[in-house]
């Protein structure tokens, strides 16, 4: 298994998952929440650096059952450098877009 990916830089990613139990899906819908837009069912677009990346990659391992459930993380590149060419049918796709939050 490749180790992940630990830098500053932020890439895009698609993470899609098959959870055999409604429990654990659930539990792993709403964590994905925290990293991501919610595209379909179990698909949700990621925007995150190497740090946040691997934090989110612990937190589904221990949610999972590895015998049972699958999760795919796939790393689309540098977010920057990622020009998303999504067809949508229905709903409309929007790609997260980072901006600055004045608090």
């Amino acid at each position: 298994m490749p180790q992940p990916r630990r830098s500053n830089a932020e890439h895009a990613y698609v993470v899609a998952y098959d959870i055999s139990s409604t429990r654990r899906w659930r539990r792993v819908f709403k964590t994905m929440h925290g990293y991501g837009r919610w595209l379909q069912l179990s698909v949700f677009h990621c925007r995150l650096d190497g740090g946040r990346r691997a934090e989110m990659a612990m937190t589904l391992e221990s949610l999972i059952d590895a015998s049972q459930d699958h999760v795919v993380i796939l790393d689309l590149g540098p977010a920057e450098d990622v020009e998303l060419a999504v067809e949508s049918l229905g709903k409309t796709f929007q790609a997260i877009e980072r901006r600055a939050v004045v608090i």
